[in-house]
């Protein structure tokens, strides 16, 4: 996603890894976040009460979809494995409970690109703070924070 950020996208994704630091540096005007947050997953981990099988059978929408998938009217015999990693081994990464707030975030995205403007402008902004991503930065971060090695200066 920082890549795409540094092309002008808005970043559409979970609150998880670099759309933290995305997030934290656009704000929730340009971009748009949905789904669990890292607190919410650790409890269903902890309290092993989340069931895929529940979202199966409580849900219309997520039925028609694994069905779908099942019956390869999504087209293609892998998405069996899917169908199977998301029943049958309970959706570790918890997908079907983001499906709907997923649905929800792709409207916001559609809502924001008919208002071009508002879509430019956000754009730039991605595009002016990506610069936090550089390379130099991280490698410095990393030195610091995780290495806590200093630089060397070379003779000339």
């Amino acid at each position: 996603n920082m890549k795409f950020m540094m092309n002008g996208a808005i970043t559409l994704g979970t609150m998880d890894g670099a759309n933290v630091e995305i997030h934290r540096e656009v704000g929730d005007d340009n971009c748009v976040i949905f789904g669990l947050r890292a607190e919410e997953v650790m409890a269903y981990y902890h309290n092993g009460n989340y069931s895929s099988w529940s979202m199966y059978t409580g849900d219309p929408d997520i039925h028609r979809l694994m069905d779908d998938l099942v019956n390869l009217k999504l087209g293609g015999e892998h998405f069996g494995m899917l169908y199977d990693s998301f029943l049958d081994r309970n959706d570790e990464y918890f997908v079907l409970k983001d499906f709907k707030p997923y649905c929800a975030a792709q409207e916001e995205i559609d809502r924001r690109y008919k208002d071009q403007k508002g879509w430019r402008k956000s754009s730039a902004i991605n595009i002016a703070h990506s610069g936090y991503f550089s390379t130099d930065r991280t490698i410095r971060q990393y030195a610091d924070d995780i290495w806590h090695i200093k630089p060397v200066g070379l003779k000339k």
